[in-house]
């Protein structure tokens, strides 16, 4: 899995990323966006185009991410795939710089 998104991006769900990304690797899970590990290229595109820097390689995903790697695969298999931006989360200012977001997921 080349990329993943991370527990920042819970309630913030800016698009930028996709807006970016020259292949359609992301979904929407509602409260976060995932990456499908099978259709990312590892391009690096959208780690940059990310206003509050929830997207790493996985190689660099610090420890306490650990979880998201499964979190994404899980989750862009029964998410919907989104194909261009959106308005962010109703809530993305007011959750922008909150830690311990894990909890506002749905899924185990």
């Amino acid at each position: 899995m080349p990329y993943v998104v991370t527990e920042r991006c819970i309630r913030c769900v800016y698009t930028d990323c996709v807006e970016v990304c020259p292949v359609e690797c992301f979904h929407d899970a509602g409260e976060l966006l995932v990456i499908d590990p099978q259709e990312c290229i590892d391009c690096g595109a959208c780690v940059p185009a990310c206003p509050v820097e929830a997207i790493y390689f996985d190689e660099d995903l610090p420890q306490e991410q650990i979880e998201f790697l499964a979190i994404n695969e899980r989750l862009a298999k029964t998410s919907p795939i989104i194909f261009a931006a959106k308005d962010p989360h109703p809530q993305a200012e007011e959750y922008r710089e909150v830690t311990g977001k894990r909890s506002f997921l749905l899924e185990p």
